[in-house]
């Protein structure tokens, strides 16, 4: 009887360890998947930040950042550290500043103004509490 028992348990515990060993090589998430994820994800933020640049090239935004002081310099270095819900709103302002401007539109209207000294403020504040 004991032998049974050692028998059964030996063979339990092989049986055991072979299927964790099974479960150890499968993936939850594809790791092919996983890379295209992140891959679109790394797009995604640079498109995001090439938004926010070219706002901040625009010669609208640089003469109210002049008028307001700011360092416009400083601010494109922060763009770069720039991440998650910062950078998604950075770049959504950015992207309606673009927008609003495009076509070399001459006149600044006080909307325009307004979206342009918002994205600038935005930077300014993640670029003090990043500090």
């Amino acid at each position: 009887m004991k032998t049974a028992r050692t028998l059964f348990v030996l063979a339990l515990m092989v049986r055991t360890l072979a299927a964790s060993a099974e479960a150890a090589q499968q993936h939850i998430v594809n790791p092919d998947q996983l890379t295209a994820t992140m891959t679109q994800k790394t797009a995604a933020e640079a498109a995001d930040r090439a938004a926010v640049r070219e706002a901040l090239g625009r010669p609208e935004v640089r003469n109210v950042a002049a008028t307001m002081g700011v360092d416009l310099d400083r601010v494109n270095a922060a763009v770069d550290t720039l991440q998650g819900p910062d950078l998604n709103q950075a770049a959504s302002t950015a992207r309606r500043v673009n927008q609003e401007l495009v076509g070399g539109d001459s006149t600044v209207t006080l909307s325009t103004t307004a979206i342009i000294i918002i994205l600038l403020v935005l930077i300014l504040l993640v670029v003090i509490i990043a500090r």
